[in-house]
């Protein structure tokens, strides 16, 4: 039996001195995840392939680039995780917690495009999953593994709400639209992120012994300016009544990446503003 002495609470949400990588760390809920990070004391190490966006949202949350900073990364391209990890282990001696953050996820304010499942391009389908399902395995092959064979660590898995229930294509319908020329949600989105779950419970036992935790994270949908007739279509299906605000999902990623759920692996927590409840 494990007889070590309880960390006071006001330290188990700290990552004092701990360095955390954010996959995908120049989007929106990377940045936020990045400026949690800091604020609870840890180093964000913003990854994204693309770099230039990498560094201005570094800068945009730490100036001085010492407690927040740019890596170019592709997690499709194992090479470039090993070199990131070596990165990492350069400039800090250190990785504590891996947050595979990075997706392909089409987006309402972005004009999504139709993508009916009879003819989803197989080219599409696999860019996907290349992002979100290899780039979770490589990922945390090389950090996850590097953590098992020095003491352990923690990897939070972000999935989404779409990965436990199936997206209502009918809210990215127009008026006048027929099924076939709507925006729709493909497939890919819901089997990536439906995949990490089981990754996230497979990594959880498989890396128990090492001391490396597991979670994922299920956000719901964050509101960033999409139109007003979609938004209301999407409150309707959310017991809350709203959106999630871009900075909601804080200080749940820092609960997952700290002491304060240091009895937690294998699990998925939902923040979806009741939407999966329905």
């Amino acid at each position: 039996m494990n007889t070590a002495l309880a960390t006071p609470l006001n330290q188990s949400f700290s990552l004092t001195d701990q360095v955390v990588l954010i996959t995908g760390g120049a989007g929106l809920l990377g940045k936020e995840h990045a400026a949690a990070v800091m604020e609870a004391g840890g180093t964000a190490v913003i990854a994204d392939i693309n770099i230039d966006r990498a560094h201005h949202a570094a800068l945009e949350i730490d100036p001085s680039e010492k407690r927040a900073h740019a890596l170019h990364l592709d997690v499709s391209d194992r090479e470039m995780c090993r070199a990131a990890l070596k990165n990492c282990l350069e400039r800090h001696g250190r990785i504590d917690v891996l947050v595979n953050n990075a997706a392909a996820n089409p987006k309402v304010e972005d004009g999504m495009k139709p993508s009916r499942f009879e003819t989803q391009s197989l080219e599409d389908w696999e860019a996907d999953l290349a992002v979100g399902l290899r780039g979770t395995f490589l990922c945390s092959q090389v950090f996850g593994g590097h953590m098992a064979n020095n003491g352990g660590g923690v990897i939070v898995n972000v999935a989404s709400d779409l990965g436990l229930i199936a997206p209502d294509q009918r809210i990215y319908r127009e008026e006048g639209m027929s099924k076939e020329e709507a925006p729709t949600k493909p497939i890919s989105y819901s089997v990536v992120k439906g995949g990490l779950i089981l990754m996230t419970r497979y990594l959880a036992t498989y890396w128990a012994e090492e001391g490396v935790r597991v979670n994922a994270l299920c956000p719901g949908g964050v509101f960033a300016g999409q139109p007003e007739k979609f938004v209301q279509r999407l409150t309707n299906l959310i017991p809350l009544g709203r959106m999630a605000r871009k900075d909601e999902y804080r200080a749940a990623l820092i609960f997952l990446s700290t002491a304060a759920s240091s009895y937690m692996t294998g699990s998925t927590l939902v923040v979806d503003g009741g939407r999966t409840c329905w």
